[in-house]
């Protein structure tokens, strides 16, 4: 099971690195390969210091029933703007170079921003044995709350995680025109999170008096 989630997830960055290489119509794009090395270093620590156990794999590999029907459309909207973000900045900075020059010193916070991101979210994953990769209440798991680590701080730090990472996405790449789907995935998140925290309120025991202490979704002391 964990060679063929390794192998799945392997192949699905490999097709979101060759859409946005293709976009860029060359291989010497250096924010690709930047950014390919960052995916590898983060492959390497989600099957070693920050692996799943084999029950939380086989979960994400393949959700049981009960997904929410709302959940499955921002998954697919999720999915078609991750692909319109890659294009972009590929046809963006890789190609056509449509944004007007940034200085290289911005390519250091997208950096740091895109890095602190997919931690947050590789420890948010790790920390939370019901990490599914759907929303669902998982009754044939004893479904219980997480609320230590990450989670004494937000309510929802994976998506903190990747709000930071795609607000990183921009300066990274040196691409303005790809704000327009990283805002639009932003949104998703924003929206996603709101559902999920209502469904886990109304269904999950325990959730709202967790709720009650842990009082940020994925802002801490905004929102």
């Amino acid at each position: 099971m964990k060679a063929g989630y390794i192998i799945k997830h392997l192949i699905g960055t490999l097709v979101f690195f060759l859409i946005l290489f293709l976009s860029a119509g060359r291989l010497s794009y250096w924010q690709g390969q930047a950014y390919i090395s960052i995916a590898l270093i983060m492959l390497v620590l989600s099957n070693t210091a920050l692996k799943l156990d084999t029950d939380l794999l086989i979960e994400r590999s393949k959700p049981g029933e009960n997904t929410k029907k709302w959940d499955k459309i921002i998954l697919g909207l999720s999915f078609l703007g991750t692909i319109s973000m890659y294009v972009t900045a590929g046809l963006d900075s890789g190609r056509y170079h449509w944004s007007p020059v940034i200085h290289w010193d911005l390519f250091l916070p997208g950096l740091v921003l895109t890095v602190s991101g997919q931690l947050l979210f590789l420890i948010a994953q790790k920390q939370n044995k019901f990490f599914s990769s759907t929303v669902r209440i998982q009754h044939e798991r004893d479904h219980t709350v997480c609320d230590s680590g990450l989670y004494k701080i937000v309510r929802h730090p994976a998506y903190m995680g990747s709000v930071i990472q795609l607000i990183g996405f921009p300066l990274f790449f040196a691409s303005i025109w790809s704000i327009i789907p990283v805002s639009f995935l932003v949104i998703l998140h924003i929206v996603r999170t709101f559902l999920e925290d209502e469904t886990l309120n109304e269904e999950l025991p325990g959730y709202r008096e967790y709720s009650k202490k842990t009082k940020f979704k994925i802002i801490p002391y905004v929102w």
